[in-house]
């Protein structure tokens, strides 16, 4: 194992350990016992989710946080609710996951030049952390951050997802260009430090409210994915 593999494992066992918002701790686990009734008999995982995918990534996504019945329930990112049923497919045409159907951990999934994290790491109530619990969170974003030393474009799924991702940058000394971006569908800011340089792209989350809408199409998607390959194609 290397000291990238192992700096990820180190953090995923505390992740999983943490208890930094008990009023989570305590929601997802209220989750996990009542359950819903189309996963009765299902054992849900019911802690915090840590990231999930290849220790050399180039690519890292960053979403919101776990769904209450999607990842508290299957404990990876983005698997087994509408949002990653709608992911995964997009990363496997892009070339980044092994297949097209996230359903559990034990699924068969595998990423290629990509890692998936979240801004907060416990499923909050109606999908809103609070500002309290996102900064609590914080911390584990920058520590993967740091281990994933091949990063060269980071993508934000949803707002809060890159905000976090801009924030990082930032106290991690890197410049931005431009410096306060408004969020949108594709925006994209140049980080830099020294001779390290990585691509924030802003994408639409891809929740159901925004799928089923139109707010968010997969030709929209696929266009992120396509960028974010182009980019660390042209930078081997």
């Amino acid at each position: 194992m290397t000291a990238r593999s192992t700096a990820l494992a180190s953090l995923e066992r505390r992740v999983v350990r943490c208890t930094r918002c008990p009023e989570l701790r305590a929601y997802c686990a209220q989750v996990a016992r009542e359950k819903k009734r189309a996963y009765a008999d299902q054992s849900y995982w019911g802690k915090p989710v840590p990231g999930f995918g290849d220790p050399r990534a180039r690519v890292v996504l960053v979403g919101l946080a776990p769904g209450a019945h999607g990842s508290n329930r299957t404990g990876r990112p983005f698997t087994g609710d509408a949002s990653g049923d709608f992911l995964y497919p997009a990363l496997y045409r892009a070339g980044f996951a092994s297949q097209s159907n996230a359903t559990d951990r034990d699924d068969g999934m595998e990423l290629r030049d990509c890692f998936i994290t979240a801004a907060g790491r416990c499923a909050p109530p109606q999908n809103k952390p609070t500002p309290q619990q996102l900064r609590n969170c914080f911390p584990y974003l920058l520590e993967e951050l740091d281990a994933l030393t091949h990063t060269r474009v980071m993508i934000g799924l949803g707002k809060i997802g890159f905000d976090a991702i801009l924030t990082a940058l930032r106290e991690r000394g890197f410049s931005l260009e431009p410096e306060r971006p408004k969020f949108g569908h594709g925006v994209t800011v140049e980080a830099t430090l020294g001779k390290r340089r990585i691509t924030a792209i802003a994408s639409y989350h891809p929740s159901r409210q925004n799928t089923n809408t139109g707010v968010l199409t997969a030709p929209m998607f696929d266009a992120i994915f396509s960028a974010a390959k182009a980019t660390v194609t042209a930078t081997r």
